[in-house]
């Protein structure tokens, strides 16, 4: 059995606040976010929309990843959503 780790980004309704995370399972992560049991981060700001996502095999890199797109200038962070997503649907609906 192979395991998933996912590397995220979530936003607002406004797409003006962005949220980055990891977890093993992202529905249930995103599920929780939406429901506001997620980070308190996330229930502040009303981040709900996830917009990006990347899929890992081994946690550490996923982890990496998120400390380096945290490290990233929000325009950065903007053009590597708009590659994958440019309309920035909410990924959880497709």
């Amino acid at each position: 059995m192979s395991n998933s780790y996912y590397t995220y980004m979530m936003t607002n309704q406004s797409n003006s606040t962005l949220y980055i995370g990891v977890t093993n399972d992202i529905e249930r992560r995103v599920l929780e976010h939406i429901s506001g049991s997620g980070a308190k981060f996330t229930s502040k700001y009303k981040i709900k929309k996830i917009v990006y996502f990347e899929r890992y095999t081994e946690i550490t890199d996923a982890i990496a990843r998120e400390k380096q797109l945290k490290g990233w200038k929000r325009e950065k962070k903007n053009n590597l959503i708009n590659q994958m997503n440019p309309e920035w649907r909410n990924l959880m609906k497709d």
